[in-house]
């Protein structure tokens, strides 16, 4: 692969991708897939030139979709946007009306980015644990890499519900901001990484929103209560799953995953009405990190792919 380098320019609207809907976007957002996107990642950008952004909100310009008309408030997440097409980086954006989600009322454009696809996975997550009957009676609900998009949104998500929240971070400096978010308690990673080779541990978590992946996700289920249930949709700290079959078989441990870009269409307005309703944040705006226009995205996108943003970057177009 050649040198990728990055830069705003203009490009006609012709030029867009075929779809049913034409939206004029206000904001989206940076998420560390966006990062890979603008880095040339070949598992996620896939021709050249590329557009990143898996999240846009906008205003529909133009609809060949009856279901939408000119005027209409709109989010798109997921699917192949900002990924096998091109996203939400940009003025515009064209889409299949399938992609597009009406914006739920109790959200502006703007709040509907703060969540984004890092929130719409958090609260995927949640549905989960709610499918396995894991209520706030069953006990503690650990999440992982808690400082980062999905971590932060489920932490607010979950502790608004009244769930008893266990906030894994490698940031003792982020505590305070953790616990504001909705954690009742804050512990490092080693907490959640036995290197040993027990089969099982000592049974603590009720459910699990892992970001993480690898010995983490091993160890939560490990150490996860009869009947639990742990939903993953990272793996930054490794794709392997070193552990045997025994929190499946013994103690009937239920591992859910979770794919945020290919959701059902259908069910989208349902979860995102949640999201902006009785699951939405008391503190949505505190999980800014930043808001940026599209030329400073290259800056944030090191910090991304480094660990180091707390919460989320809004793009403001």
């Amino acid at each position: 692969m050649g040198e990728i380098s990055s830069a705003v320019t203009d490009v006609a609207a012709e030029e867009l991708p075929p779809g049913d809907v034409t939206i004029r976007v206000a904001y989206s957002s940076l998420n560390y897939k966006d990062g890979l996107a603008s880095t040339g990642h070949p598992g996620v950008a896939r021709r050249f030139p590329h557009i990143p952004g898996i999240d846009a909100a906008g205003t529909v310009l133009a609809s060949q979709d009856t279901r939408y008309r000119a005027g209409d408030e709109v989010l798109v997440t997921g699917f192949d946007l900002g990924a096998g097409q091109w996203g939400g980086y940009a003025e515009q954006i064209r889409v299949p009306a399938a992609w597009v989600v009406p914006l739920p009322t109790g959200l502006t454009q703007r709040e509907s980015m703060i969540f984004g696809t890092a929130g719409f996975t958090a609260a995927i997550g949640v549905e989960a644990l709610l499918a396995h009957d894991i209520t706030p009676e069953r006990g503690e609900i650990v999440v992982t890499g808690a400082t980062g998009g999905v971590g932060s949104l489920a932490v607010a998500m979950l502790g608004r519900l009244g769930y008893r929240v266990v906030a894994v971070s490698g940031k003792p400096e982020a505590a305070d901001f953790l616990k504001e978010l909705g954690a009742t308690e804050v512990v490092p990673r080693d907490a959640v990484d036995d290197r040993t080779d027990k089969a099982l541990l000592g049974a603590r978590w009720a459910g699990a929103i892992d970001t993480v992946g690898g010995n983490t996700l091993a160890t939560i289920l490990r150490s996860t209560t009869r009947h639990g249930c742990v939903t993953a949709c990272g793996l930054v700290g490794g794709v392997e799953l070193p552990l045997t079959v025994h929190p499946f078989i013994l103690r009937g441990v239920q591992l859910v995953g979770l794919d945020s870009a290919t959701y059902p269409s259908e069910k989208r307005p349902a979860l995102w009405a949640k999201m902006a309703g009785p699951w939405r944040p008391k503190n949505l705006d505190m999980l800014v990190a930043d808001e940026v226009p599209l030329e400073r995205i290259p800056a944030k996108v090191s910090e991304i792919l480094a660990g180091r943003i707390r919460g989320r970057v809004l793009v403001r177009l």
